[in-house]
């Protein structure tokens, strides 16, 4: 049961599960010749130079995981995910993705904002947030991807709590600001 969560814990880190979000978001709305741009941008300008960070990170013994679990060292981390976020929406703006993707951008680099304002007092799980906006965008794309993603969710916020990464308050944070932000940037646009 431990290797099955762990496995949910590694396909629901924010990274991957973004990743693969975004993939979904632009393959079914702009398809392969429109969307490779974007997501290749996307994955230049944040993800890859994030998990760098991450990776980079961890093998300094600046964090003690890639999840980068501990609140204390996650100070560290927001001082350089949230830049790294900006230039996501700079660079989705400069190449003139669809609105919606700039909007996407833009509520992703607020929640890191959130989350780093709230890690003063929480350590909400950012798995949690970041599959939970993500299910709640799928949704939005259609009812299948958005009950699979949904599912996982689900599973990624029993895998935190199994593996003790998080509490049940944690949790539920990580959700609930996950499901807001989920719901802006789907149906408030």
């Amino acid at each position: 049961m431990t290797r099955f969560a762990r496995f949910i814990s590694w396909i629901g880190h924010p990274l991957v599960f973004v990743a693969a979000s975004v993939a979904v978001v632009v393959g079914t709305q702009l398809g392969l010749h429109a969307g490779l741009p974007i997501l290749l941008a996307l994955l230049l300008s944040t993800l890859v130079p994030t998990a760098i960070l991450l990776l980079s990170g961890v093998r300094s013994g600046r964090w003690s995981d890639a999840d980068v679990s501990v609140r204390k060292e996650r100070q560290r981390f927001f001082p350089w995910a949230v830049p790294f976020s900006l230039v996501g929406v700079l660079v989705m703006y400069l190449i003139h993705a669809p609105a919606y993707i700039i909007r996407g951008g833009a509520i992703t680099l607020a929640l890191f904002l959130a989350s780093w304002i709230v890690n003063c007092f929480l350590k909400l799980s950012l798995h949690a947030l970041f599959a939970f906006y993500c299910a709640t965008i799928l949704f939005r794309i259609g009812a299948g991807w958005g009950t699979i993603a949904f599912v996982l969710a689900i599973l990624v916020a029993w895998s935190r709590l199994f593996l003790h990464r998080h509490t049940p308050v944690e949790l539920i944070a990580g959700i609930a600001l996950g499901l807001i932000g989920g719901f802006v940037t789907a149906w408030c646009g």
